[in-house]
């Protein structure tokens, strides 16, 4: 799952939720449901704008984070050794 990292950017800058909507000209929602996890995607012009004001490069924007679902994946795909079969 990626995350959004906002909230770290803001705090290391001493900025708040509101300033970030206000300097950019995105919305209050779009902000939250980014920041909440709730958003589906985000837009190019969006992510730029917020590297501008927080001055920052996308990378700096986000965090992978591995969900359960991918540490099942992470499992499965490691091949279970074989059994050996007994000589005769």
């Amino acid at each position: 799952m990626i995350k959004i990292r906002v909230d770290h950017l803001l705090a290391a800058q001493g900025r708040t939720f509101y300033w970030l909507a206000k300097e950019t000209g995105i919305s209050h929602t779009t902000l939250w449901r980014l920041k909440k996890g709730k958003a589906l995607g985000i837009n190019f012009a969006t992510m730029e704008k917020m590297c501008e004001t927080l001055k920052c490069q996308p990378g700096d924007l986000f965090a992978l984070t591995q969900t359960n679902s991918a540490k099942k994946d992470a499992k499965s795909s490691v091949p279970k050794p074989q059994a050996r079969k007994k000589k005769e």
